[in-house]
């Protein structure tokens, strides 16, 4: 199974998840994509999402390879019977966006946290040791 096929079936499965642990979150039917920030500092390749109005048990974050895969569902409120809108620009539903990042990185030491309306997924580098003198030392058999 190629890279592609098993992001799908992960990106599924998380969805799936969020249908069934998420309240309302099987019954959204809107389009929704939140904005996304990647960088690089010398410590950690970092995703940032926008995730406002999303509770953090909507989201789910996974890494397979290099490839970051965030899951979540932005339910949309109760809506009154007499409402009638003149505006509506604010869009819901559930999303899945993969992120590919390069370099080495740690998954084991990967954190994501929600603040102020932005989520941070954190992976931290591995130290490249390649160049540097290593010493091996020299067994008796």
């Amino acid at each position: 199974m190629t890279d592609t096929h098993l992001l799908a079936d992960d990106a599924r499965r998380l969805l799936d998840e969020l249908d069934r642990d998420v309240p309302g979150a099987a019954q959204q039917t809107g389009e929704f994509r939140p904005a996304i920030d990647v960088f690089e500092t010398t410590e950690a390749a970092e995703v940032l999402v926008d995730v406002a109005g999303i509770v953090p048990s909507a989201l789910r974050v996974a890494i397979r390879k290099n490839t970051v895969l965030v899951v979540g569902a932005k339910l949309a409120p109760p809506a009154a019977p007499q409402v009638r809108f003149h505006l509506a620009e604010r869009s819901f539903g559930a999303f899945a966006r993969a992120v590919r990042v390069t370099g080495a990185f740690d998954g084991g030491r990967a954190r994501a946290v929600v603040a102020n309306g932005v989520l941070r997924v954190v992976l931290p580098r591995i130290e490249d040791r390649r160049g540097q003198l290593r010493h091996i030392p020299v067994e008796v058999a």
